[in-house]
């Protein structure tokens, strides 16, 4: 190579390297120190289960019990999230810890769909899938003590299909008398074959084999093998028809419950007071199948059936949407929460009781326009603690976002009274894992802080004691990150007439030490939904970008969770101006602080967040200095025919929804008109995608849309396509390798 050229490109690849150094003085760019960040906040593990056992008294008159909790941590190594278990010991007197502590080292958890304690604490059930000779296969053990007394091959025994172990319809419980298990699996199916199909009975040797093959080839169906069956949409593939299973413990039997009605998917099942038969949530079918992950505002209803007669009773209304039912301890009431049928798919809900032995259901919380003077301002959850009771069977913990926080909160069911455990607390995100006999189980965490788990007795109702904490498990708080939760009330001209006076926040992120005189780059992240939350929690990729040197300002714009269901109403029909304009004047009011550099400033989100990032970009062109959409809304009329939630698509544009609505071309322009490709044609910003190959709520096609219409325009765009990923893109391997990715595009495009 000519001296002269190769000097000369040698000073213009060093002028860009201290140009970059320049540029954002105190960032982090080197791919090899961001890795090497990146997997030291990976190791922060988070909490998923803890079940309490029973008290136990010592010889010496001491009271104790065991807590065994389940953990997830990434792998990157092994490219997995993998599942860990530990066990605590805590002493107390029923109503304080008086010592607590580890029992033994963790243990990894491998095969494990399900596992539940009986209520004597004398037995354990569990659900297990192993893979031989290449197939998957699930098995129900029993194991008492350190015996497992049985292992039931459940393929073997083709009564159902596969077992459900998601959050939506999954269970695994015990009956009351622990002489029974119920549980949930796909309906089995008669197996397909081609009308062309050879009968092969003639090849089997053993009688055994003879028989099955001659039942399997009755049981046969022809011309099956393509047709299309409905599931429950992303995150739920291949769940479609599921059925309550039951398995008799001593007679090694299983059965599949008769009296469920043929168009209902029945899930969160639960043993009725007395055995006598089983509570459960009730989706209808018709006219076909929405989406249901994330989308509690499906018609739905609280069921029982009778284990004699086989008869089906609907004990909630049907005009309504229910999740969550949960048995008080003295077997008389039920709770469960409440939403409206379509609608914004995630809401304020409200907290019903059903009376066992009266029939009578009662509202305890309903539905909260405006935060009320004492802060509380509605209850935003589709999923209570699987036990969220009192001792008494008066009140009710919940844990839930309240505006930028997640507090827990006591219901009194009595009253409908409600007071906050945690909202003096400096920690940002409490959960409930677990009450029994008034000892809470929760996970806690701040941005600067990964989860750690602490225990607590409830104090007696009516009590003014405060709630002593004893953290059992202690995370590491980050002391170079600081945060604070910020207020913002639009300007009068962007405030909303039919809901006006609201206000919004978001979060911000920051490193703590800052050297004179340097001002930080800003990431600028909404959230999605549009109707959900970010709290302050731990955000392994906020961490890591604010260790790394950036500021991160995550906004909840007017129509987020926790702030009153006037606030969520405020968005339908606006989406595409009122959030992307608040999201807007929270990134200027913040940059007119001076702490950050105004011609530093990028933006990314996922999903809704996405649908804002392609937005701010195209009506503020050049503001933004790099993009980022993973999974975007680009098109919502291009989108309603393909996604597994169209009632999403009209909802939001301002419309409503019907099954049996037809295309409109006045409604689809309107949609167009509040979509990001509207704006295309004024983009300038780079932008990075990110989509999920298996994507079923916003199918990959949208990005693609937006890619195409970008390189059409000459705008600079990636696009990075994740293999047996969904709408979430949580894999390891994606997760991973889309942190990095995004760390880059931002280095690359903002500090230049």
């Amino acid at each position: 190579m000519n001296r002269t050229l190769f000097t000369a490109r040698l000073f213009v690849s060093l002028r860009r390297s201290l140009s970059y150094s320049a540029a954002c003085y105190q960032v982090i760019t080197n791919p090899e120190e961001i890795v090497r960040l990146y997997r030291e906040l990976s190791l922060f593990p988070s909490l998923s289960k803890a079940d309490l056992g029973p008290v136990i008294t010592s010889q010496y008159g001491g009271k104790y019990s065991n807590i065994y909790t389940e953990w997830s941590q990434r792998d990157l190594e092994r490219n997995e999230n993998v599942k860990f278990c530990r066990q605590y010991i805590i002493f107390h007197d029923d109503k304080s810890v008086v010592f607590s502590g580890a029992s033994g080292n963790s243990t990894e958890i491998r095969g494990e769909l399900l596992s539940k304690d009986s209520p004597s604490g004398e037995m354990k059930a569990v659900v297990r899938e192993c893979k031989i000779k290449g197939e998957d296969i699930q098995f129900l053990e029993i194991w008492n003590k350190n015996i497992k007394m049985k292992s039931i091959n459940l393929t073997a025994l083709k009564k159902h299909g596969k077992v459900f172990e998601d959050d939506q319809f999954g269970c695994l419980v015990w009956s009351h008398s622990e002489t029974h298990l119920l549980y949930v699996a796909e309906r089995k199916r008669p197996k397909a074959e081609s009308f062309f199909q050879a009968d092969s009975s003639v090849l089997s040797s053993t009688g055994d084999e003879e028989e099955t093959s001659r039942v399997e080839k009755k049981e046969a169906v022809k011309g099956e093998q393509f047709v299309f069956r409905e599931d429950w949409g992303e995150a739920l593939v291949s769940k479609s028809c599921p059925v309550l299973c039951v398995l008799d413990i001593d007679g090694d039997n299983v059965s599949v419950l008769e009296g469920v009605p043929e168009n209902i998917s029945p899930g969160q099942a639960f043993w009725a007071p007395g055995d006598t038969g089983v509570v459960f949530v009730g989706w209808w079918h018709e006219p076909f199948r929405l989406g249901l992950k994330y989308c509690p505002n499906r018609r739905s209803s609280l069921f029982y059936v009778d284990l004699t007669g086989g008869k089906c009773e609907q004990l909630s209304s049907g005009t309504s949407a229910v999740c969550s039912p949960r048995l008080s301890p003295d077997q008389c009431r039920i709770v469960y929460l409440e939403f409206s049928v379509f609608g914004p798919h995630m809401q304020c809900s409200r907290l019903c009781m059903y009376d066992w032995y009266t029939k009578k259901t009662s509202v305890v919380v309903d539905v909260v326009k405006r935060p009320r003077e004492d802060g509380f301002a509605g209850i935003y959850t589709s999923q209570l603690s699987p036990q969220c009771w009192s001792a008494d069977s008066q009140r009710i913990i919940v844990a839930c976002p309240q505006r930028s926080r997640k507090d827990l909160l006591v219901v009194d069911t009595s009253t409908g009274s409600i007071t906050s455990l945690t909202s003096k607390s400096d920690v940002g995100n409490w959960c409930l894992l677990n009450i029994e006999r008034d000892l809470m189980v929760v996970s806690c965490s701040s941005p600067n802080s990964p989860p750690s788990l602490r225990v607590a007795f409830l104090p007696p109702r009516d009590s003014q004691e405060e709630v002593v904490w004893v953290t059992l498990e202690n995370s590491q708080t980050l002391p170079d990150i600081d945060w604070q939760i910020l207020t913002f009330t639009p300007p009068p001209e962007q405030d909303n007439s039919q809901y006006p006076g609201l206000d919004f926040e978001a979060l911000l992120i920051k490193p703590k030490e800052v050297k004179d005189g340097v001002k930080l780059p800003l990431i600028v992240t909404p959230h999605g939904g549009p109707h959900s939350v970010i709290v302050a929690d731990w955000i392994l990729s906020s961490s890591a970008l604010c260790r790394m040197g950036f500021g991160i300002l995550l906004v909840n714009y007017r129509g987020s969770l926790g702030f009153g269901q006037d606030n969520i109403l405020s968005l339908p029909g606006n989406v595409g101006t009122q959030d992307v304009k608040d999201v807007q004047f929270a990134v200027e009011s913040v940059l007119k602080g001076g702490e950050f550099d105004t011609q530093k400033v990028s933006v990314s989100g996922g999903s809704h967040g996405g649908f804002l990032a392609c937005h701010l970009i195209g009506q503020y062109p050049g503001f933004y200095k790099a993009c980022v959409a993973r999974n975007p809304v680009i098109n919502l009329a291009s989108m309603i025919g393909s996604t597994d939630i169209p009632d999403w698509c009209m909802f939001e544009a301002g419309f409503d929804y019907s099954t049996d609505c037809l295309p409109d071309p006045a409604v689809w322009e309107q949609m167009l008109n509040k979509s990001p490709i509207k704006h295309v044609t004024q983009v300038q910003t780079p932008v990075l995608l990110t989509l999920g190959e298996d994507d079923k709520r916003v199918p990959n096609k949208q990005g693609i849309e937006y890619y195409r219409a970008l390189k059409a325009k000459q705008v600079p765009v990636r696009l990075l396509w994740y293999q047996g990923n969904n709408h979430s893109l949580s894999k390891v391997d994606a997760e991973s390798d889309g942190f990095m990715n995004i760390a880059l595009w931002i280095i690359q495009h903002m500090c230049q």
